[in-house]
């Protein structure tokens, strides 16, 4: 991107001569050239263009323009610093220069400033330091391939301006002017850096007059942003004045100049063009034209500082001063201090009555989200932003973005997302929620949106001095912020703590210690689970709610969000039933004051419409208030109802007999009181089972422990509910206390009968064992580990609670002192799981050996394989839920079953550490030049290509699907549906006889061929494709491709060669197939673009509309197994005719599929040729996109999705090949080659590289 240079001066001009306040602001245009004098003469780089050496060659000149400019009535003049940062001098090599240059330029200034003022006392001239905006831009990617890329950070701009800042102030400028803004990213990080170096300097701070630039009539700068959102986005710098320059003459700007000044709440000026540029790419405006241009802003009171920008000369400010010092206008007056919230992305918004409660989009939570979390693991970044904007599209006002997981770099995970999502402008409208419990990482985030983000979260958990830190960090990015209601001891849970908490906090920030807008601030009070069983966790949606009522009166401009979702956790698996709730909990929280929540965008039902007694229910246990106080039991029954009404595919539920399951075997009637939760029988069923046994130990051990396994294991399945979970561990609880008689008796028996003997009695273990728990360092979640708690007791373990937030000291203290037998250690934030980790280590150290169990809603079995298990040599394993601990720790303290399970679970562990660390592995590689000495030998005389039929492209516009059919290949069919048949059932048609998949597969294999013949007949889908045959050679690892008659370059296909040690001693690269330049030996090479999908995202919509998902799905596998089938049909055409290279073929379909034919089609991006750029060249050759309308994303991802695409190659050697890792010798040669930088090579080959770009 290109940017032209700016002439070195600017001026104000008074609109009432009463100084400042109303001024007007104008540029001169003056050409001057850069000689280099005695000190740059020996250089060898070109300076022409790099106006601001000015200060050094002609300081003389330069003094009398801003003499000059001052002479004609203005009152302030800019320093020659457009280009005044490393990040623009480095275009000239010129980098160290730029602090001398700044002071410079601003002594210069500021002399002829001193020297008119002395002249005419009675009016004070001032200087403004410019600080341009650079020629880098950090809300848009350079490379349009990759939407994601930037040339330059965050940081290095900050520093950059900081170090011109520091430059600009020690000369002597009176005023900082950020000018010229086409990224309100770059202007941001100019006032970060302003800011943070007057906090560092201890200099007093200087006026900020900040001026962005629009690019169209469209109004909107470079980056995007409206006017409103450009300003939203900067205001937290609370300028002197703002406005806009150039881009446009006077009269273009006028609506632009309205609206600014509509919502600014400081002063206004504009300095437009002299017109717009003729075709020569000067300004044709008289200094009277251009006068009167800008008079209209004057004369609308929309202005306090008037001027000009480009084409602007001196007699350009006096016409300007004389009209004003002629008119009396009056100037624009202040809008009044603004005390709502104000957010932007690309548009802003006001968060005030008229926008109503705001929707905080989830989906791109990393924790809230399945199908994000598996996407972003997996790379598929892209596939990401899909879920981001069907967020949007569903109603979201603000997208939260949450990148914390422990296997996943989350500060590279949210830069990269964020850095693809800004150039989306359906997404990137919106403001973003940067979220995150790990504070660098929300950071990095911050570091990315130009607009005005909300910042989620900070809290007092690790005390006033870090809360006080943060909250100044997020208030110098300008983002609104989310305050966790925690604290040094713990989460607030009750009403009473929720208010304590949030009004510490509340007068910390607007206190002059930080100095926070109050309008600014976002409680979040936790919204925690309701209805799980346990009675103290009844009140919480009734506490947050008064807590809503008690912020609003008490914390004027507070605002009060919260996650939803964690208020139904108990019900999962009952969308239904949990949406519900939510919109119950919504409705009285909203009325109390809540403002803004973290919720599904769209999928939340009216209050109004929840159908009865749902409603009610779910009003009873959200305001837990009932005239019989049973509500929490009704909604249990009622959501047992409604999993056996899903279980009965919708119908009305049939009662069962009572008495039916009390005819049942006394171990199906335990189990049947465990499942669900009945207690009334419990005694008798339980004395019944006890004269059936030796022990009473046997009747826990035996039939109890079977029914509670069928709990965890219909828990584990989503068939039971937490709630449930917990009215059987009451169950098993009530069972155990009747035999607790007997087992005292017994033991009793035990101790006399050995005192008898003369035997030295042992004390006996208290229950089955002892188990610590502990919610770690830094985090306050300890539902789910209480969950545990209960579920142990209850099963005859004694637990230790150590509760949350404990440091591993006292944790590994608590172990101590009470024996432990186990230790569980829960979390819910990322930064547990470092924690978890560390307490590991701890235990190692120590020297204890007890086994450690890991859970908690971001710990998983790959984390605890991966980061925990390596460094403790006791067990340590990953527990799902709390139906499973009972199992585990039963298992774990059973001396028969102990060492199985440990030895089980360390072979599990290191199976998946193997899998993880897989490219990690040891690997060794040939140099460039050795691999090249191994390519493939072929006697091309021997072998003339023979001269396709074809040379140039044919196009299929609307190929018959029914001549697909036998070239479908339906294996990858089943793989979409996860249905996978066992040896020897594995493939196609095999999978039938599977006897797990089977019978599904049939079933599945029918509704796509009745599919099939649909769209067949209905002409649901339309085929298109376009082929292409072409003269070619190699060149080394190049292949040059020719026009039709050979005589001229088109361009070429870059290829790559492997080079990982194999056996064999060839080492290839696509090239080898294609005959070299210098073999004088004619050659071709092919290449196709088809496309099934052209219709499919149509009916797909209109499916998922009539919520009919699973046709939806299967239209997509469908499609897709067209393409390829297209894909493997024109193959066959060009082998037989088109190219004819292989006439007599005369294979099956099925040999087809088996790849029996001469000759390859490897695809760009796949493991052949891993680079997916070379798919740029192959459109350009096809004409793809105006032949076919198959286009190219940024991302060269092809659309429609059910297309593919691929390169030709027809020699009887060539053969599908993995290039497999390459080293950097190759990426150098390689990047090029292509004409590419080394960091845009390695971008597109990542997953391919051989070594660390960053090491």
């Amino acid at each position: 991107m290109t940017y032209r240079a700016r002439p070195p001066s600017w001026t104000l001009i008074p609109l009432y001569r009463h100084g400042l306040r109303h001024a007007a602001l104008v540029l001169i245009s003056h050409t001057l050239g850069v000689a280099p004098g005695e000190r740059w003469k020996d250089i060898e780089q070109e300076l022409k263009g790099n106006n601001d050496l000015l200060v050094f060659t002609q300081p003389d000149t330069i003094r009398d323009i801003h003499k000059r400019y001052f002479a004609a009535g203005a009152d302030m003049v800019e320093t020659n610093t457009f280009s005044g940062t490393w990040i623009a001098q480095a275009d000239y090599k010129m980098e160290e220069i730029v602090y001398e240059l700044n002071k410079r330029a601003a002594e210069l200034a500021v002399d002829a400033a001193k020297e008119v003022t002395m002249a005419e006392p009675h009016k004070p001239r001032l200087v403004c330091g410019a600080i341009g905006p650079t020629n880098r831009t950090l809300s848009i990617s350079p490379s349009v391939e990759d939407p994601g890329f930037r040339n330059c950070t965050w940081d290095e701009v900050v520093n950059a301006y900081k170090e011109q800042m520091r430059g600009l102030v020690d000369g002597g400028v009176h005023v900082i002017l950020v000018e010229t803004i086409f990224d309100t990213l770059n202007a941001k990080a100019a006032l970060f850096a302003i800011d943070e170096y007057y906090e560092e300097s201890g200099c007093p701070k200087l006026p900020v007059i900040i001026s962005g630039t629009i690019v169209d009539m469209s109004g909107r700068t470079l980056s995007g942003q409206t006017t409103e959102a450009f300003y939203v986005s900067v205001a937290h710098a609370k300028p002197l004045c703002i406005g806009l320059n150039c881009a446009l003459g006077a009269s273009q700007m006028l609506p632009f100049m309205q609206a600014i000044a509509g919502c600014a709440e400081c002063f206004v000026h504009s300095y437009p063009n002299a017109g717009l540029p003729n075709a020569m790419g000067g300004y044709d405006d008289t200094p009277q034209m251009f006068a009167d241009a800008v008079r209209q802003f004057a004369e609308l009171g929309l202005v306090n500082l008037l001027g000009g920008c480009c084409g602007t000369t001196p007699e350009h400010i006096a016409a300007l001063a004389q009209m004003l010092d002629k008119e009396k206008f009056k100037p624009h007056v202040r809008n009044p201090p603004c005390n709502k919230m104000r957010l932007s992305g690309l548009e802003a918004i006001t968060c005030d009555k008229n926008l109503g409660f705001i929707n905080i989009g989830e989906r791109c939570n990393i924790a809230g989200s399945a199908k994000f979390k598996k996407l972003i693991l997996d790379g598929q970044y892209d596939k990401g932003l899909e879920i981001a904007l069907a967020q949007a599209e569903s109603g979201a006002q603000v997208i939260d973005v949450n990148m914390d997981e422990g296997l996943l770099d989350g500060e590279y995970a949210m830069k990269k997302f964020l850095n693809m999502l800004i150039p989306e402008p359906d997404v990137s409208k919106l403001p973003i929620c940067v979220d995150s419990s790990k504070f660098h990482i929300g950071e990095a985030g911050l570091k990315c949106c130009q607009g005005k983000c909300i910042f989620n979260s900070i809290s007092l958990k690790e005390g006033e001095e870090d809360f006080i830190k943060k909250a100044k960090t997020v208030k110098r990015y300008g983002a609104a912020v989310v305050v966790m209601a925690f604290d040094e001891v713990g989460q607030a849970a009750t009403y009473e703590d929720k208010c304590r908490i949030c009004k510490r906090a509340y007068d910390i920030l607007v206190g002059p210690k930080v100095g926070f807008p109050p309008h600014d601030i976002i409680f979040d009070p936790n919204i925690l689970t309701i209805a799980t069983g346990l009675e103290e966790h009844n009140n919480y949606g009734k506490d947050f709610i008064m807590a809503c009522k008690y912020i609003k009166e008490n914390l004027p401009g507070a605002h009060i969000s919260g996650g939803v979702s964690n208020l139904s956790f108990g019900f999962r698996g009952l969308i239904a039933l949990r949406e519900a709730m939510h919109a119950v909990f919504l409705y009285h929280a909203i009325q109390n004051g809540m403002d803004m929540g973290i919720v599904n965008a769209g999928a939340m039902p009216i209050y109004e419409d929840i159908p009865q007694p749902m409603r009610d229910y779910c009003e009873e246990v959200v305001l837990n208030n009932s005239a019989d106080g049973g509500h929490v039991e009704r909604l249990l029954q009622f959501a047992e109802e409604e999993k056996e009404r899903k279980a009965a595919g919708g119908g009305a539920v049939v009662k069962k007999d009572a008495a039916e399951w009390r005819v049942k075997p006394i171990k199906e009637r335990l189990t049947y009181s465990l499942v669900k939760g009945l207690s009334e029988f419990v005694d008798g069923d339980v004395e019944e089972a006890r004269q059936l046994f030796d022990t009473p130990l046997e009747v826990i051990e035996g039939p109890l422990m079977d029914g509670m396994n069928v709990v965890g294991d219909l828990f584990g399945a989503g068939k039971m509910f937490l709630p449930q979970v917990i009215k059987s561990a009451r169950v098993m609880k009530k069972a155990v206390a009747y035999l607790l008689p007997f087992l005292e008796k017994e033991k009793a028996a035990r101790k006399a009968a050995n005192e008898a003997a003369g035997i030295v009695h042992v004390e006996e273990q208290e229950g089955k064992g002892t188990v610590v728990i502990a919610t770690v360092k830094g985090d306050v979640h300890d539902i789910g580990k209480n969950i545990v708690g209960v579920v142990l007791g209850c099963n005859n373990f004694k637990v230790i609670d150590c509760g949350v937030m404990q440091p591993c000291v006292n944790i590994l203290a608590q172990c101590a002192e009470h024996k432990a037998q186990i230790l569980g250690l829960s979390g819910l934030i990322t930064p547990s799981l470092d924690e978890m980790v560390f307490v590991a280590k701890e235990m190692e150290r120590t020297g204890m050996k007890i086994p450690l169990l890991i859970g908690g809603a971001t710990t998983s079995k790959m984390h605890t394989a991966v980061k925990v298990a390596p460094v403790y040599s006791g067990v340590a394993m990953h527990v799902l839920d709390a139906s499973r601990a009972v199992g585990v720790c039963t298992a774990l303290l059973d001396p028969v079953k102990r060492d199985q399970m440990i030895e089980d679970v360390k072979e599990q562990y290191e199976e998946l550490r193997e899998d993880h660390y897989a490219s990690l592995a040891s690997r060794k590689f040939k140099t460039l030049e050795q691999a090249r000495g191994g390519k493939l030998t072929v006697r091309w005389a021997d072998h003339p290509p023979p001269t396709p039929k074809l040379l140039g492209t044919k196009v299929y516009d609307d190929y018959p699907l029914d001549e697909l059919l036998p070239y479908i290949d339906w294996n990858p069919f089943f793989q979409v549906w996860q249905l996978r048949g066992k040896y020897p059932n594995r493939g196609y048609p095999k999978i039938f006889n599977d006897e797990a998949v089977g019978e599904e597969a049939k079933k599945l294999h029918n509704d796509g061929v009745a599919l099939l013949h649909e769209i067949i007949k209905n002409k649901t889908l339309k085929a298109k494709a376009v082929v292409g045959i072409f003269p070619a050679n190699s060149v080394g690892d190049d292949i040059e491709v020719y026009s039709a008659d050979g005589s001229v370059k088109t361009g070429c296909f870059h290829t790559l060669r492997q080079q990982e040690e194999r056996e064999d001693d060839n080492y290839l690269a696509m090239s080898d197939f294609v005959a070299p330049k210098d073999s004088g030996v004619k050659d071709y090479i092919g290449g196709f673009a088809v496309s099934c999908g052209f219709g499919c995202e149509e009916i797909c919509a209109q499916l998922r509309a009539e919520n009919d998902d699973y046709k939806g799905i299967m239209m997509e596998a469908i499609a897709d197994r067209l393409a390829e089938a297209l894909a493997e049909l024109l193959h066959h055409k060009m082998r037989k005719e088109l190219w004819g290279y292989s006439p007599d073929e005369s294979l099956s379909p099925e040999d087809m599929l088996k790849v029996k034919y001469q000759g390859i089609r490897p695809a760009p991006g796949y493991p052949t040729q891993p680079d997916h750029t070379e798919k740029s060249f192959l459109w350009k050759l096809l004409d793809a996109e105006k032949q076919t309308g198959i286009k190219l994303t940024d991302s060269l991802a092809m659309l429609p999705a059910a297309s593919v695409s691929a390169l030709v190659f027809a020699n009887p050697c060539s053969t599908y090949f993995q290039v497999g890792k390459v080293c950097k010798d190759q990426v150098t040669d390689y990047a090029s080659r292509k004409g590419q930088t080394m960091e845009e090579a390695e971008r597109w080959l990542g997953p391919y590289l051989a070594y660390d770009p960053a090491a």
